[in-house]
């Protein structure tokens, strides 16, 4: 095997398996979630403390400015790029994370999607910004309806690229995506945390924000939102808690209102991650993030033949 993946629903424990895991088979932990790869979104990203860092090698995090976009392609060629240079250090990568979309790439590949075009990109940004998204989006629905079916109205960056690449290739997206993809070049040796006890889990999701308010999060938000380049319709700043808190803070609503806010989105988030574990006829399921049980588990897989690393 090439390396080892831990992941589940958010809050339930997978960061600090991954830890311990690490610790004990001599790992170094590649994050697998889409928010920590910006710089200044820490604490509601739950980011590992520095002293963590020190600790135990991390890779993916904070290399992206909030500024920036971070494809899920990006994602892919550094996952890859960065497996194979922690295996030859002799040491065991170990992909930690629940954005469950960057997994599914990973392990099954993209299609052969065109670059994007900074030129295209403006071109379509003018016409949204004359007639609105919703018109780019009557316009989607046109040439892909599958793609337009698939996007939500206020998506615009999805609605964006799905255009931008029938505008570059004359082929819809949706037919992009469904054609042959390269498969992971790699042997992954995948767990995933899988709490049975739902109310236990939303628990922990309540317990945890109140927790990152207590550290910050709002102040955090905040400097965010003090820059002049950034805005909320970034992929950064739509992560679950930040899209909320930018709002509170522009007086769209009460921090009552916030805080139900972001722990409904937050649950919402968990329950798309459990619908997307089910799916998955590669994960080795567990309940609790238990590393006796995992470690147990490793041999298995040693025992049936497979040379581990």
């Amino acid at each position: 095997m090439d390396a080892i993946v831990i992941t589940g629903p958010t809050a339930s424990g997978k960061s600090e398996l991954s830890f311990k895991l690490a610790e004990i088979i001599n790992g170094e932990i590649i994050s697998a979630d889409s928010a920590q790869v910006y710089r200044g979104l820490d604490i509601g990203t739950a980011k590992p403390e520095k002293f963590v860092q020190d600790k135990l090698k991390h890779h993916l995090l904070d290399i992206r400015d909030p500024s920036e976009i971070y494809t899920v392609a990006n994602f892919r060629n550094d996952a890859l790029r960065t497996v194979l240079e922690i295996k030859g250090r002799g040491k065991v990568p170990i992909i930690s994370g629940g954005t469950m979309l960057y997994l599914k790439a990973l392990r099954e590949g993209l299609a052969d999607l065109p670059a994007a075009n900074p030129s295209v990109r403006e071109r379509i940004e003018v016409e949204a910004s004359r007639y609105g998204w919703e018109k780019i989006r009557k316009d989607l629905e046109v040439f892909d309806p599958i793609a337009a079916a698939r996007i939500k109205a206020n998506d615009s960056q999805r609605l964006q690229r799905a255009v931008e690449v029938y505008q570059l290739t004359g082929i819809p997206l949706s037919e992009h995506l469904r054609r042959e993809k390269t498969a992971c070049p790699l042997k992954l040796f995948e767990i995933a945390i899988f709490p049975k006890d739902r109310g236990k889990l939303h628990k922990k999701i309540e317990q945890r924000f109140g927790k990152m308010l207590e550290k910050g999060f709002i102040e955090e938000v905040l400097r965010l939102k003090e820059r002049d380049d950034l805005t909320e319709d970034l992929p950064a700043l739509k992560s679950v808690g930040y899209r909320q808190i930018w709002h509170y803070l522009n007086n769209r609503f009460d921090r009552e209102t916030m805080v139900v806010r972001v722990l409904a989105a937050t649950r919402q988030l968990a329950k798309r991650q459990f619908t997307w574990l089910r799916g998955s006829k590669s994960m080795k399921f567990v309940e609790n993030p238990d590393i006796e049980i995992v470690l147990r588990m490793l041999p298995v897989e040693i025992a049936k033949g497979n040379k581990y690393f």
